[in-house]
């Protein structure tokens, strides 16, 4: 584990942040603490950080509104701390780009294996969009798969249209896409995919799987309200067609 990479933990109770704060320093990651989203975005003026761990539940300004806000200029991992009966929070969370939560109070060591899960999905990504375009090593034609309006580059873990812009992809989202990949022509229920995409969602959380398909959905599908590329197969789960048929 790098001892350069930078985290930011988010959370009004300073107890609270500072345990997590010198629990994840004594593991060699570098810790900025924020008492909510004013300081955060004060310090992401600073440096953009490597992931972010944020509270949900704070009386300054809703955790939820800060993802989203945080979503639409950046694309820096977020992990929810969020209160155990807040189920409803954490869907939403999940649907504005979030990649992982864990409940609160919280295990420490838990905590840790879901950084180190969503900092190992992200980091080809972001190595990729920080590398020298004239470094940057060509992706193999095995490693573009088309889905529907775009591209999905594997090794780069990136979305692009045909223009070659590229489109942000959560972790979670591209996990999923990357699962599809390797699997199509072929119905995988939610717990398939989940398994495969080595997701974590418990409880009633195959309506996260849903949420994470539609964002999906109105980025790569030519019409996103009569989905052909990604296709939903009732009682049986999802199927990714690559020509975009109904055969």
């Amino acid at each position: 584990m790098s001892q350069s990479q930078h985290i930011i933990i988010v959370d009004d109770e300073a107890p609270a942040r500072e345990m997590v704060g010198d629990y994840l320093k004594m593991h060699g990651f570098t810790v900025t603490l924020c008492d909510g989203g004013k300081s955060l975005r004060g310090a992401i003026e600073v440096t953009v950080p490597d992931l972010v761990v944020l509270d949900l539940n704070m009386p300054e300004e809703d955790g939820l509104s800060i993802i989203r806000d945080l979503k639409s200029r950046t694309n820096v991992p977020v992990i929810m701390l969020t209160a155990t009966a807040s189920p409803i929070d954490r869907v939403v969370g999940l649907e504005l780009g979030a990649d992982d939560y864990v409940a609160k109070p919280c295990e420490l060591r838990e905590l840790m294996a879901r950084i180190r899960s969503v900092l190992r999905r992200s980091a080809p990504a972001r190595a990729q969009a920080t590398a020298p375009e004239a470094t940057a090593p060509k992706a193999a034609k095995d490693q573009l798969v088309r889905f529907g309006t775009k591209w999905l580059d594997l090794e780069a873990q990136a979305l692009r249209d045909d223009e070659g812009n590229e489109h942000p992809l959560t972790a979670s989202e591209f996990g999923l896409l990357k699962v599809f990949a390797a699997n199509p022509k072929r119905v995988l229920s939610r717990e398939r995919l989940l398994e495969l995409a080595n997701a974590r969602d418990s409880e009633a959380f195959d309506r996260a799987v849903d949420l994470r398909i539609m964002r999906i959905r109105r980025k790569i599908e030519p019409d996103p309200t009569k989905p052909a590329v990604i296709r939903t197969i009732r009682g049986g789960g999802y199927l990714f067609s690559p020509s975009g048929d109904k055969t």
